[in-house]
């Protein structure tokens, strides 16, 4: 290997290059970023692999070498949790966006001229695959849901009486949710 200047350049290198990874995954994990930085993780990699079967003979560079590759294996353990918990569908800063999208998005409802001769059915049954979708869940299939209707049709009689009411689909914890609710 070469002088302590040059050992000490590539591990600034490395310390640098490691931060930028870092700071590239966070905008990822937030939703800046559209891919994973596969391609400089790898390449951080192999580069990290290459210095630490290195010979080192200064103390102190070899142990700021190993600092380094010890918080690089901690990212990589972190980043590869995240990941997978964004991948199931429980990562906090992802699902928290997707409920705020959801709510913010305008509803099928919403945009679309209302139509009498529509069966209300269908239009819960589209508003909850589309919630599904959005969530990133598996959506029930049509008889669940006429079935879940008949079923709490009697709840609903106690509750709303004579009043007229409509069903909503909402968004809570991750999950969409089909709520009743009093026509204005």
């Amino acid at each position: 290997m070469g002088s302590r200047e040059q050992v000490t350049e590539l591990l600034n290198q490395l310390d640098k290059d490691l931060k930028e990874l870092e700071i590239a995954h966070e905008k990822y994990f937030l939703g800046t970023e559209k891919r994973l930085p596969e391609q400089q993780r790898q390449k951080l990699t192999l580069r990290m692999r290459k210095m630490i079967t290195l010979y080192i003979p200064q103390t102190d560079l070899r142990y700021r070498l190993n600092s380094i590759s010890s918080r690089y294996n901690s990212y990589c353990g972190y980043w590869d949790r995240i990941q997978r918990l964004i991948d199931d569908g429980k990562y906090e800063r992802h699902t928290s966006r997707i409920r705020r999208f959801a709510l913010t998005r305008p509803s099928a409802q919403d945009t679309a001229e209302p139509n009498p001769s529509a069966d209300p059915v269908d239009n819960l049954y589209k508003q909850l695959v589309d919630a599904h979708q959005v969530c990133k869940l598996r959506a029930p299939n049509r008889d669940q849901v006429v079935s879940f209707i008949a079923k709490q049709g009697e709840t609903i009689k106690q509750r709303f009486g004579d009043k007229p009411f409509d069903f909503v689909v909402v968004t809570e914890d991750g999950k969409p949710k089909v709520k009743v609710r009093a026509k204005r």
